[in-house]
């Protein structure tokens, strides 16, 4: 069952003056739940305006996107927030932790936000932190942690109110080979035992290869699409892209 439905989704900015540019153009894409994809494309070629979309951090100029069978367009600001908070975890490069915060308060934040109890926010922080092996490091704030132990508790962030979709923005960017194995090594644990709905924007070829699903985008236009190593069994190899009537 599609989980992200974007049909003709064009985003255009300085609508109206001669300096108009469209960075989305009439793109259409469906992202099953359950499924690990990556997105791929050149710098310019419009993956961080997609990125936003999908998230819920803008909205697209014409369009319309589904998200878990909730249409985007008819839900007014003020709701957005909270959506993004329930239904997508996001991972970026540079790790978006707070400074003089402690990795246990940091995982903690999203609950917060959400109003879950102090005990349980604090049992599950805790839970997470132990997921990506940094509960030995709850208690340290970001800058007493490399690259990787941010990334860490980044993504244990992202899990914080159990959300079925992440939404990793290079997620390996600013990290060394062996700890951005690491990092993607968590994102599949996160797929294949937890189901979570993997949505990976790179514009590194082998990463992207480890997805089920790639999709390639150049000029705001999808160009490509091909299967990744993870991709499941043959008769589920092949997807149709649907677009939300």
């Amino acid at each position: 069952m599609a989980l992200i439905q974007l049909a003709h989704i064009t985003k255009r900015y300085f609508i109206g003056t001669p300096n108009e540019l469209t960075v989305l153009d009439d793109m259409n894409l469906s992202i099953d739940e359950g499924e690990f994809t990556a997105i791929v494309g050149p710098s310019g070629s419009g993956k961080s305006t997609l990125m936003n979309i999908i998230g819920v951090l803008d909205r697209p100029t014409e369009g319309r996107y589904v998200l878990d069978g909730l249409p985007i367009d008819q839900v007014p600001d003020q709701r957005l927030s909270m959506i993004r908070n329930q239904k997508i975890g996001f991972v970026f490069q540079s790790f978006n932790l707070i400074p003089r915060t402690s990795a246990l308060s940091n995982v903690e934040l999203p609950m917060l936000y959400a109003r879950v109890g102090q005990r349980e926010r604090r049992r599950r922080a805790a839970q997470l932190l132990r997921t990506v092996h940094m509960d030995a490091w709850a208690a340290h704030m970001p800058n007493e942690l490399s690259g990787g132990q941010c990334q860490r508790v980044a993504i244990a962030r992202a899990m914080a109110n159990d959300p079925p979709i992440i939404l990793a923005d290079e997620p390996t960017g600013a990290l060394d080979t062996h700890t951005g194995r690491m990092v993607m090594d968590i994102f599949h644990e996160l797929h294949e035992k937890q189901h979570k709905t993997i949505v990976l924007i790179t514009h590194n070829d082998d990463l992207a290869e480890e997805a089920e699903r790639i999709i390639t985008i150049e000029d705001g236009r999808i160009t490509g699409e091909r299967a990744g190593r993870a991709a499941r069994p043959a008769a589920d190899a092949t997807k149709v892209v649907e677009v939300v009537r």
